[in-house]
């Protein structure tokens, strides 16, 4: 039992997360470092242990994640999403308390890319009759 370990890859706008629940006492490495000195924001804390919190598994999984891309808030969200995935793997009775909260699905939102000729995605140039 010792070498059980549960999978799950997280992803949110340009950030992947590989993530490894083994059974411990809710010690949370991301990159090879603490957990809160990776993520300083105790809000993206927060929604990290959200799947872990809901279906009442704080302290009974070790997390070790790799995570890249994007920035601090993409990777967070990366994270929480292979989390519950891992999850998943561990228990598939646990899908509709996380189904329930929204947390199963991948937030499909990236940025959209800058079009030729304007300023931005959206933005155009100022339009000048004269």
């Amino acid at each position: 039992m010792a070498d059980t370990q549960y999978y799950g890859t997280g992803r949110r706008k340009t950030s992947v997360a590989r993530v490894y629940l083994r059974p411990g006492k809710g010690e949370i490495k991301v990159n090879r470092r603490k957990f809160d000195d990776y993520f300083p924001n105790e809000a993206l804390r927060m929604i990290i242990r959200q799947p872990l919190t809901l279906t009442e598994n704080v302290e009974s999984f070790d997390i070790l994640v790799n995570v890249g891309g994007g920035g601090i808030s993409g990777q967070a969200g990366a994270v929480r999403h292979g989390i519950t995935r891992a999850l998943l793997e561990f228990n598939s009775d646990l899908r509709p308390t996380l189904k329930r909260a929204g947390l199963i699905t991948r937030d499909p939102r990236k940025k959209e890319r800058k079009k030729y000729g304007q300023k931005g995605a959206r933005a155009r140039f100022q339009f000048s009759k004269r």
